[in-house]
C-alpha cells in the first residue's frame, strides 16, 4: 500500500521557480537595491542565497561535500555555522550582475528540482529538520523544509518591491502547514494538564486551522479538531504569520496583529515559534 505524503511539495517548485524568474526579470536597478525583512540582506542578497542553495544542492548530489571545518555541539552553534557559511556567499555573489545572476537561478533551478525527485520521500533525509526538533527527518518533510525556505525567501522580495504573487491558497498554504510542525518543538518546556487543546487559525480562505494537544510526555499538532475542550484559540492574518515565523517581525508585533482568546498565557506561546534555523 503506498504511503500518502503529508505536505505533498514537489510539484510546486517548478511554479516558485517560474515565478522567481519572472519577478527577478521585472525587477528595475533600484529594485535591486531595495532593504527587505532579511534586515542585513538586499532584494539581490536573497536572490544570490537562493542560488546558494540550488548550488549546495546539485554539488551534494554529484557527491560533493564540504566537510566542517570544526565540531558542532549545539543548535546554536548550527546556526551561527549556517550564518558564516550565507554571509560568505552573499558577499561574494555582490560583484555578479543581476543579469547572471538571473541566468545562474534558471539553469541550476532545473538540476535542483531533478535531485529531489530522485529522493524517495519516506527514507530518511540527508539533514534533519532541526526547527522542529527532529535529529533524523524522512525526505518528503525535508523537501517541505526545503519548499519553505523558496517560498520565503522569495517572498521576501516580493514584500520589498511590492509585487504579490505567492500569498495563494496553492503556494502558500503548503508552507504554513509545513511551518506549524515547530510547534510541539516550541511549546517542549510548556506545562499544561493532559489532553489541554490550543487551537491556531490562520485567517481567510488561504489559511485554515491547526490544534496542539498535550499528551503525557510532549505536545502533538493534529489537523482534526479533537474533541477536548479548546483551552486558547489564536487567530492571526497570513501576512503576519509568515513573518512572524521567520524572524521578519517580533513576537511582540504579531501579538499586536493578532487575538488571543481563552488562556492566552498558553496562547502568547505560539508567537514565539520559529520555523528557520535562526
Amino acid at each position: 500500500m503506498q504511503q500518502i505524503i503529508p505536505i505533498p511539495t514537489l510539484h510546486l517548485f517548478p511554479v516558485l521557480d517560474e515565478l522567481l524568474i519572472e519577478l527577478l526579470t521585472s525587477l528595475s536597478a533600484d529594485d535591486w537595491n531595495k532593504p527587505t525583512v532579511a534586515r542585513l540582506w538586499t532584494v539581490k542578497d536573497i536572490a544570490a542565497h537562493l542560488l546558494d542553495t540550488n548550488v549546495r544542492t546539485i554539488s551534494y548530489a554529484q557527491g560533493y561535500e564540504v566537510a566542517i571545518a570544526k565540531q558542532i555541539n549545539s543548535y546554536q552553534e548550527l546556526v551561527a555555522y549556517l550564518n558564516e557559511l550565507n554571509a560568505t556567499w552573499v558577499n561574494a555573489m555582490k560583484r555578479v550582475s543581476p543579469q547572471l545572476l538571473i541566468h545562474q537561478l534558471e539553469s541550476t533551478g532545473k538540476q535542483y528540482i531533478q535531485y529531489l525527485n530522485t529522493l524517495k520521500p519516506f527514507e530518511q533525509a540527508k539533514y534533519s529538520v532541526a526547527w522542529a526538533g527532529e535529529e533524523t527527518s524522512l525526505n518528503w518533510f525535508d523537501i517541505a523544509r526545503e519548499y519553505t525556505e523558496k517560498w520565503h525567501h522569495q517572498q521576501q522580495i516580493r514584500d520589498a518591491v511590492g509585487i504579490p504573487g505567492l500569498i495563494t491558497k496553492e503556494l502558500f498554504y503548503p508552507c504554513i502547514d509545513t511551518f506549524m510542525y515547530a510547534l510541539p518543538h516550541s511549546y517542549r518546556n510548556i506545562d499544561a494538564t493532559e489532553d489541554t487543546v490550543i487551537k491556531i487559525t490562520v485567517s481567510s480562505n488561504i489559511g485554515g486551522d491547526w490544534y496542539l494537544q498535550k499528551a503525557a510526555d510532549n505536545w502533538q499538532l493534529l489537523k482534526q479538531q479533537p474533541s477536548n475542550t479548546i483551552h486558547s484559540e489564536v487567530i492571526i492574518d497570513p501576512d503576519t504569520t509568515w513573518k512572524f515565523l521567520t524572524k521578519a517581525i517580533t513576537p511582540q508585533a504579531a501579538m499586536a496583529k493578532s487575538t488571543v482568546m481563552g488562556n492566552t498565557q498558553l496562547g502568547n506561546t505560539v508567537f514565539s515559534t520559529i520555523a528557520v534555523m535562526a
